[in-house]
């Protein structure tokens, strides 16, 4: 119990989003909406790319690997806050709260990746169409994933290792809704200056080096897409871009935001509007952006509800 790294706090208290007992039954019922959207979503997103040979494609296997994350992203969060919506003490054992930080970072490191690769996908697609079968080859696709994935947990594990080797004592009230790090090293017992900064080159890695790569892709798409004679076939580039693009603004958005700022010693109540956003928000919208936008999507669900509507009469 004398070491200088010893942690003291057993749990921690979250004050969640709001102390007003009718605003926290509207928001429960407002998070559990999404949260139900969410996991059908990702679901029916993965159900139809799983089921529907036509959508075996690199584009929608990393795009069954970002609803997979999106899943995961809401489960190790949402429950957990509806959860305390209901619940007097808000309370998580300092091991839950551990956990969910493992688990929220791995799958939010590991959708930046998959962002950047998506966008090298669609670079491939639109500028080097001929060699877009001989370079997306199955095997790339897989490394690529699971790349995305290996970098996600690298990052995670780094940014635990340095964050929980603070020492937790005595002040045990998080001014957020669930463990999030920036918000957690408010309460440590020493300077987190060297954390921080430590953190910080973490997010420089998995944030603003995926950024740099999605915004080289673009910028050669768009420059390619230009130089196209055909009006259709630049509406149809777009198109294919179009989605991703629109859940690359929202996600990186709101996640630079929150991770890539000076800490401070408060929780400010935008901080915590933005983590709503990419970690309830976004997870809800990929599948409904990627659906509505996409022709593929919408006739892999009409041919699978034809085939369950025809098993049904049988």
């Amino acid at each position: 119990m004398g070491r200088k790294n010893q942690t003291f706090v057993v749990e921690f208290l979250l004050l969640g989003l709001s102390q007003d007992a009718q605003t926290q039954i509207l928001l429960f019922v407002l998070f559990f909406i999404v949260y139900v959207l969410t996991v059908l979503g990702n679901l029916l997103i993965i159900i139809l790319i799983f089921m529907d040979s036509r959508l075996h494609t690199p584009m929608y296997f990393f795009l069954r690997n970002l609803s997979f994350a999106d899943l995961c992203f809401s489960n190790s969060i949402v429950p957990q806050v509806l959860s305390h919506f209901l619940a007097k003490r808000k309370t998580i054992s300092f091991w839950g709260c551990v956990t969910q930080v493992i688990v929220s970072l791995q799958i939010g490191c590991t959708e930046c990746a998959l962002l950047a690769v998506m966008a090298y996908d669609r670079y491939v697609a639109v500028c080097k169409p001929l060699h877009y079968s001989t370079i997306m080859t199955q095997q790339l696709c897989l490394q690529l994933a699971l790349g995305s994935w290996a970098s996600g947990l690298l990052v995670s594990l780094v940014d635990i290792t340095v964050a929980f080797h603070l020492p937790y004592r005595g002040q045990n009230i998080v001014s957020h809704y669930f463990c999030e790090l920036p918000a957690l090293l408010k309460v440590a017992s020493a300077d987190t200056y060297s954390t921080e900064m430590a953190i910080f080159a973490m997010g420089v890695v998995i944030l603003l080096a995926p950024v740099s790569l999605i915004l080289i892709s673009y910028w050669n798409i768009v420059s390619t897409v230009i130089q196209m004679q055909s009006g259709e076939g630049r509406l149809k580039a777009f198109s294919t871009c179009g989605s991703h693009l629109i859940v690359v603004v929202l996600f990186y958005g709101s996640a630079i935001f929150n991770y890539m700022q000076p800490n401070t010693k408060t929780t400010k109540k935008q901080d915590k509007i933005m983590s709503v956003f990419y970690t309830v928000v976004t997870p809800m919208l990929n599948p409904i952006i990627y659906s509505l936008r996409n022709k593929d999507v919408k006739s892999a669900f009409r041919r699978l509800a034809a085939r369950v509507a025809f098993f049904h009469k049988q």
